[in-house]
Parts: structure tokens; sequence; C-alpha cells
């Protein structure tokens, strides 16, 4: 892997999260993974741990890769060693995602997210109000 030194002069960024990654400099492995179940109630009624990973296909099916096969160009110009960057502002890097100044051997990436949404039956938002009481 072809080695350089990177320098950053200004760099702001607001939030990093969730199994990602700030990378200055050269990197051999990055591995990310991230995974959310984002559920949504039209009425605040929860029942415990009603949400398991292993429940949904979306994090038990396999990523398909397929194999690229498409032919590349390249032309390099390798004159001075040196990644420079001036400014970079960023709001946020998140959700198994990279912000990478430098060389990368090999990143893998994966973020899996099942969005859930739960509305009630028309006219049954007094019988969850009732239930809430009870509690």
């Amino acid at each position: 892997m072809l080695q350089r030194t990177s320098c950053v002069d200004n760099i702001r960024i607001k939030q990093v999260t969730f199994a990602s990654t700030l990378q200055i400099g050269d990197s051999r492995i990055i591995n990310q993974f991230s995974r959310a179940i984002a559920l949504q109630r039209e009425a605040e009624l929860f029942f415990g741990s009603e949400v398991n990973f292993s429940s949904y296909r979306a994090f038990t099916s396999p990523i398909p890769f397929e194999p690229i096969y498409e032919p590349v160009a390249i032309i390099r110009h390798n004159i001075p060693p040196l990644i420079k960057v001036g400014n970079i502002d960023i709001k946020g890097v998140s959700s198994s995602s990279s912000l990478h100044i430098g060389n990368s051997g090999h990143i893998h990436s994966e973020a899996r997210v099942k969005h859930i949404r739960q509305l009630l039956p028309y006219g049954h938002e007094q019988d969850i109000i009732e239930l809430n009481k009870l509690r």
C-alpha cells in the first residue's frame, strides 16, 4: 500500500456516530457495522422487549455482492507523497460511514435499518388512553 502524509488545515465536524469513522492518515482495514430498528407508534403503548433483530429478514438476509467486471483505466501522477486538504465542514457522519483522508487497504461498511410504523385503527384512540391509565 502506498504511504503518504495526510495534512488537514481545518476540519469541523458536528457529530460522528453509530459505527462511523473519522480517519486522517492511512489505514489497512476499516470494518463498520450498524443496525437499528426505528419503531414509530401513533400511541404511547409499550410491551417491553417486543423488537428483536433476528425477527426481520432485513437483518438476517445476506447482502448480495456482485463481482465488478467493468474495465478501469488508471493514470497516476504520484509526485509528492502528500495528501493536502484545506477546509472540511461536515454536519454529520453516521450509520457506518467514513470520512477518510488517506490511503485505505480494505473498507467494509454495513448499515441495516428496519422502519416500522404502527398506526391505530380509526376510532380506537380512546381505548389506548384507557389502557395507559391502567398501568
